[in-house]
């Protein structure tokens, strides 16, 4: 789908939806929306007046913006916007403040008229605020309404900075940001204590009189809020939900952010699939299983007709006969995504009667060793994610590298550089002169609690995860001999914003490809890591794979995508899982410890307070209870990965 032509309407769903494959699509998608409707007046010899939004959201729209009018001659001289917030109290020419944002993403690349530029500021004296924003809604009015409304959504269901408990006649004014949002930003900041409290925002009731109003939204971390707003039903406490009163109200969604609603994870309580272009196959057929079994409380094997029946699921008993024969497929579609076996058994040691390796289906099933290369994108994922896999890989005796993708240098404290610092001061290792400088930073710190800007000072930090890294790997047996550290140089960017996937980066990647020519590639699919680096590091594999596709080994190669700390995989998904014995556990635990900057308290972690060692032990614990809840058998931990391969990862999946 090109344009934002909406899906028909579904009985569960509020407000009109348009879902595309990526971001990249609905981005041009919503631009040429805007695109048109600026010609139109033009052609009319009217102005257009555009409310804008900020954020990673919209960055690929503005892109397309300036697209069009370098290459295709689209003029903004008509246009006026008013944008919907800024932070407070934050100067203008800050990196952080939304003015600097919107120059540096359209205003500076385009033609339109700096007076018909509008941003509430962040530097109005505190006793002028609420004038500011009098004002601010007179200049809205004067110049007729908002035609074109852009708008993102929070993680608390926000739209502009209307935390929950926004009423709907709100208008433009100072609010109290809520901590979810400030830790979300924390990652710009530096940090959540350098984070703004307070942002000037549009209000409620000024953008629903928005003559139309787009609301975009990417990624799977963003899927169970999309959904509250647009199935539940309005509430102050999310409110994106107030759309659902609009007229002329859109969502425009990729497919991860859409995967939560009904019409996508649970389509047959829509109604027949039929109907709806779909089919009763394997996963949809496993989705729909494991939806009945936790709904009605009970095991696979223990669902009864009247189960199905009452559930609205009749066409699976058609397809399979009875709940008995449903049961099963859906029983050993479950069980054998279990291998203790992750990188396959040798077959010189197999002995009759041996459970098989399962879900291993890929041309290199029959190899072994393996050559088997784990990407990390920051120099813990490896552990954190599949720390129990790794060890397993390596005790079955395949080569198994580990490739760290960037330095994670950003993840290092001051404070923790700091402490090294001072070991080299102390310990005199270092001649006369370097003590005597090393002496003043360390002073600097101690003064301040921030060290003196100096150039060296990040690739000193990415030097404290390279060794945290050696360490963790030695504790899962992995020689340093067959450590990969490839500090792609995206992450170097100015700010998060900033960063952008090069053709350096995809080289690198190649370079490593050519070089270990893998049989297995382990990535990590977790998509929604706060500061992105999780999915440009997985870009940068796709593309160094599609460049590598001609390539003897591609053909045999398989591609499994696991996730972390950020976000889990649904059960249905699941296509491999290894399970943990207690002692496993405590080994992977071992390993991730090693990382000890990230220890105790990590300088981004997210809007989750718990170690990363806590979050990785509870998510495979609550796996394996989930398996064992669907009637399977009890482990201790699981860990959990999606299978792939590499052409179908290249065909299908969209980043």
């Amino acid at each position: 789908m090109n344009t934002l032509t909406p899906l028909v309407r579904c009985s569960h769903e509020h407000v009109s939806l348009a879902v595309f494959a990526s971001s990249a699509a609905a981005s041009l998608a919503v631009a040429r929306e805007v695109a048109g409707l600026i010609r139109q007046r033009q052609q009319e010899h009217r102005t257009v007046v555009l409310g804008l939004a900020t954020g990673s959201t919209p960055i690929a729209f503005y892109s397309e913006l300036v697209r069009l009018h370098r290459e295709e001659k689209l003029s903004f001289a008509n246009v006026v916007t008013f944008n919907l917030d800024e932070y407070y109290p934050l100067p203008p020419d800050h990196p952080q403040s939304y003015r600097h944002f919107m120059r540096t993403h359209l205003f500076d690349h385009v033609d339109i008229a700096p007076e018909n530029v509008n941003l509430p500021s962040g530097s109005v004296p505190q006793a002028e605020i609420d004038a500011h924003c009098r004002a601010y809604e007179e200049k809205i009015r004067a110049a007729g309404g908002i035609d074109f409304q852009i708008l993102g959504i929070g993680r608390t269901g926000h739209i502009g900075f209307n935390e929950p408990g926004s009423p709907p006649h709100s208008r433009t004014r100072l609010v109290t940001l809520d901590p979810l949002t400030r830790r979300d930003a924390s990652g710009d900041f530096g940090g959540e204590e350098h984070t703004p409290r307070y942002a000037l925002s549009m209000g409620v009731r000024t953008i629903l009189e928005a003559r139309r109003v787009v609301l975009m939204a990417w990624g799977q971390h963003k899927a169970g809020i999309v959904r509250t707003a647009m199935e539940h039903e309005v509430t102050a406490q999310v409110t994106a939900s107030f759309l659902q009163q609009h007229e002329n109200a859109l969502f425009v969604l990729d497919h991860a952010a859409a995967g939560a609603l009904t019409r996508f994870r649970t389509p047959w309580l829509i109604g027949p699939l039929e109907d709806q272009g779909l089919a009763w196959d394997e996963r949809m057929t496993r989705r729909a299983i494991l939806w009945l079994s936790r709904s009605r409380k009970k095991v696979i094997l223990k669902l009864t007709d009247d189960d199905y029946n009452e559930a609205g699921l009749q066409d699976l008993l058609r397809v399979h006969g009875s709940a008995y024969e449903a049961n099963r497929v859906g029983f050993y579609q479950l069980q054998h995504t279990i291998t203790g076996w992750p990188g396959g058994r040798d077959p010189r040691r197999t002995q009759p009667g041996d459970a098989p390796a399962r879900p291993l289906r890929a041309a290199s099933a029959g190899v072994f060793p393996k050559r088997v290369l784990i990407l990390s994108p920051h120099p813990d994922d490896d552990v954190i994610s599949m720390g129990g896999t790794l060890c397993r890989l390596v005790e079955h005796g395949h080569e198994v590298h580990i490739a760290y993708q960037v330095s994670g240098s950003n993840a290092v404290s001051d404070e923790s550089l700091w402490r090294a610092l001072v070991f080299v001061r102390d310990s005199g290792l270092a001649d006369a002169a370097t003590t005597a400088q090393i002496a003043a930073w360390c002073a600097a710190f101690e003064a301040t609690g921030a060290l003196p800007p100096a150039a060296d000072f990040k690739r000193w930090k990415g030097f404290v995860r390279r060794q945290e890294a050696i360490a963790a790997a030695r504790v899962c047996g992995v020689s340093p001999a067959r450590l990969h550290f490839l500090d792609l140089p995206f992450y170097d960017a100015v700010t998060v914003r900033h960063r952008r996937l090069g053709d350096k980066d995809v080289e690198l990647m190649g370079q490593l490809l050519g070089e270990v020519r893998p049989h297995l590639i382990y990535a990590a699919g977790d998509l929604d890591d706060p500061h992105g680096t999780h999915r440009i590091c997985l870009h940068a594999l796709r593309e160094a794979l599609a460049r590598r596709a001609q390539e003897p080994w591609f053909a045999e190669a398989e591609l499994w995508l696991y996730r972390g700390a950020w976000a889990e995989w649904e059960v249905d998904e699941i296509d491999l899982a290894v399970p943990l014995s207690p002692q496993e556990v405590l080994r992977r635990r071992r390993a991730i410890f090693r990382h000890e900057t990230q220890k105790d308290l990590a300088l981004f972690a997210g809007d989750d307070r718990r170690e990363f060692w806590q979050r990785t032990e509870d998510r495979s614990r609550r796996l394996a209870e989930s398996y064992n809840t669907l009637g399977l058998a009890e482990y201790e931990a699981i860990e959990a990965f999606k299978r792939y391969a590499p052409d179908e990862f290249l065909r299908h999946v969209q980043l």
